[in-house]
């Protein structure tokens, strides 16, 4: 199994748990699904950070994207843009990059974070450039590891 296959696994994982238990780690748009975590860069194993330039840290986080279009596995391609900001009211531009692994894409963005920062992630996803983007916030407490 290819290392890009671990880290798509792994972000499966956090999808599946990401979520609270009355809600849901994806927003719904018609037949588009939007999926969405963020987490802790530590969380990645340190070969599969070198291999997507990811720096991990105790104060560095990640989020990721994911779009799906009906019943199609893998997900499908989009641009993808964003910001995170903490309660102090200081945003950070996300830069998202793609990563594709054979059928598989998805969007990986880093930022930083306080220990006990409660941030709001604002994300527009155009997966047809034609069309308005799909815009989706949420909420998340990250803690720095020890």
């Amino acid at each position: 199994m290819k290392q890009y296959n671990y880290l798509w696994l792994a972000l499966v994982a956090l999808f599946a748990t990401a979520a609270h238990a009355d809600d849901k780690p994806y927003r719904q748009f018609g037949d588009i699904k939007v999926f969405y975590s963020a987490f802790s860069s530590s969380f990645i194993q340190p070969d599969i950070a070198s291999t997507h330039s990811i720096v991990r840290g105790k104060d560095r986080g990640l989020i990721n994207i994911s779009v799906l279009r009906g019943d199609k596995p893998g997900g499908t391609t989009a641009l993808v843009k964003g910001t995170v900001s903490n309660i102090f009211a200081q945003q950070q531009t996300l830069a998202f990059f793609e990563v594709r692994e054979g059928d598989t894409v998805y969007y990986l963005a880093p930022f930083r974070f306080e220990n006990e920062d409660y941030l709001t992630f604002k994300i527009d996803v155009m997966p047809d450039p034609n069309q308005t983007a799909l815009s989706l916030s949420f909420q998340k407490t990250l803690y720095q590891d020890n």
